[in-house]
């Protein structure tokens, strides 16, 4: 079976307001206040909450390693706490997730985002019943760009690894599928979509519409047609 494989953050929701609400929280523990403004750190939240936490002390003049260290476990508890107050799917995500399942294509997920926090988010939006699979940062002991998740990802879908195309918004997919040798396609509609041609991916994706026939080009037609 051919797999349509999804990172989450940035690719199918928009998670930045939660997960900078979750950092701003430790700075304020801190008491450095809200180090991290929604406006214009959405790109920095989706890289991860070691990366939120090294930028928002980086502007304080404070930053250390073991800091980092010390709150990533406070910021991931808050994140639990309130994982989906904010959070949205973007436009069209879930109509395109199941026009590719109608026509035969698996769907899985494969996320940097912890895997327990991965599975609660989707289950809190309702939507985690629409993926076959979902491999998380901490699933396998490695993770993306490391090709190993993605092809786990493909094979709890029940799909075959080397028939896979990932859908994604940073360099992490892009690398992840060059290093697996599948094709990418990114999405233009994240915080840095306008980032994504230089990546020069397979497909840039403008629209969730258009993905059933991007991924028909790209993997071949599915098995149902």
């Amino acid at each position: 079976m051919r797999t349509v494989i999804f990172d989450l953050d940035g690719t199918l929701a928009d998670t930045s307001l939660d997960l900078l609400a979750a950092a701003n929280h430790c700075f304020r523990v801190m008491g450095l206040g809200d180090m991290l403004s929604p406006a214009t750190d959405a790109k920095v939240a989706l890289r991860g909450a070691k990366r939120m936490l090294t930028e928002g002390l980086t502007r304080a003049g404070q930053f250390k390693a073991d800091t980092v260290e010390e709150y990533y476990p406070l910021l991931l508890a808050a994140y639990r706490d309130a994982i989906a107050t904010h959070t949205v799917m973007y436009p069209g995500a879930m109509e395109a997730v199941e026009a590719l399942k109608a026509v035969g294509y698996g769907v899985g997920i494969c996320t940097n985002k912890p895997e327990a926090l991965a599975e609660q988010l989707m289950q809190q939006l309702g939507v985690r019943d629409a993926f076959a699979s979902l491999v998380g940062a901490d699933t396998l002991p490695v993770r993306k760009p490391d090709p190993a998740p993605l092809f786990e990802a493909a094979r709890r879908a029940g799909g075959a690894p080397k028939m896979c195309v990932l859908i994604g918004d940073s360099d992490t997919d892009r690398d992840t599928s060059a290093n697996a040798g599948v094709p990418s396609v990114l999405v233009t509609f994240g915080p840095a979509g306008e980032d994504m041609a230089a990546l020069e991916p397979e497909a840039l994706l403008h629209d969730y519409a258009d993905l059933p026939a991007l991924v028909t080009a790209l993997i071949g037609r599915n098995p149902l047609a």
